[in-house]
């Protein structure tokens, strides 16, 4: 397994985790009794969204990478 694939997988996992975390904040919004969840639930998305972000980011300029690599070389 390359380095990109295993990128793309963690970027998928990491994905379903954003996505959980951000129905359970949805949850939490709904049955907290004065409309206000934990802030611990409220930020819970922030470090998933992150790495997102990273990994999405490499993923973005992976084949511009890949094609510059490609034309350089003899």
């Amino acid at each position: 397994m390359t380095v990109s694939n295993a990128i793309r997988q963690a970027h998928r996992w990491i994905a379903i985790i954003f996505t959980a975390t951000v129905i359970a904040n949805f949850v939490a919004l709904a049955t907290s009794a004065d409309g206000v969840p934990p802030a611990w639930v409220t930020y819970s998305p922030l470090p998933p969204l992150a790495l997102l972000l990273f990994s999405g980011l490499y993923l973005f300029v992976l084949p511009y990478i890949t094609r510059r690599r490609k034309v350089t070389e003899p």
